[in-house]
């Protein structure tokens, strides 16, 4: 990459981070070096200290951006939607598409989520614990109002995410269902999963529990297949 002196403080913040994304994307956060990010962006090593103070420093703050914006996005897709299913149809029509979008973001967030730091672990688990409730909220609605039917309000949080982040394993752009398929294809499958009567089990013959979230529990049923095809 050609050198970038005499840029602007900003136009060089903005090219350490997006090298930061690609290098610790492609390599890992432990692997990649200051040194190699210097590199990438075209400035002598030193230099990087007049941007970022370390290494955490600049993996904090692309996974903060990156949650921060991920609910700040949502927000705005939710506004105007009044029924609890219109909600959910929008929730999982958002994550889907951002997911879709922003692959590196995502696969950084989850995967290097255990490089933070104990404090910014805990600032970020509380940024992804919002947006999580987000989801929770909704499905707790549609309870409320008898348009859900959901054994436990936690389970199906953390199954519904799982399921719909999925994507990011197996999307390819260009095969062979449109961007517009696949989320219609993932809004049916969430709605019909927590519409009454969508799934039959002897074990869901009582009320609808409407437990709040706490900590995470164990995986969800649903996941991608092994083979997926797009």
């Amino acid at each position: 990459m050609a050198r970038t002196i005499g840029s602007s403080g900003p136009k060089t913040m903005e090219a350490i981070r997006k090298a930061g994304l690609r290098l610790i994307f492609e390599h890992g956060y432990s692997a990649m070096s200051l040194r190699q990010l210097a590199a990438a962006v075209g400035i002598q090593a030193g230099s990087l200290y007049n941007h970022i103070s370390t290494k955490q420093e600049l993996l904090f703050d692309l996974v903060q951006d990156h949650i921060n914006e991920l609910l700040r996005q949502l927000d705005l897709a939710l506004e105007g939607k009044q029924r609890p299913a219109e909600k959910l149809s929008a929730f999982v029509a958002f994550h889907v598409t951002y997911h879709m979008t922003k692959k590196r973001e995502v696969f950084i967030a989850n995967s290097e989520l255990r490089s933070l730091e104990p404090k910014n672990y805990d600032a970020i688990v509380k940024l992804r614990g919002a947006y999580e409730r987000r989801l929770a909220e909704i499905l707790a609605e549609g309870v409320s109002q008898g348009v859900f039917e959901v054994v436990d309000i936690q389970v199906a949080t953390f199954a519904i995410l799982a399921l719909l982040t999925g994507i990011c394993t197996w999307y390819r752009p260009g095969g062979r269902l449109t961007r517009e398929a696949i989320v219609a294809a993932h809004e049916k499958l969430v709605l019909s999963s927590v519409t009454p009567g969508g799934t039959t089990s002897s074990a869901r013959t009582g009320p609808a529990r409407t437990t709040p979230v706490r900590k995470k529990s164990g995986p969800s049923r649903n996941v991608a297949p092994s083979q997926p095809r797009d």
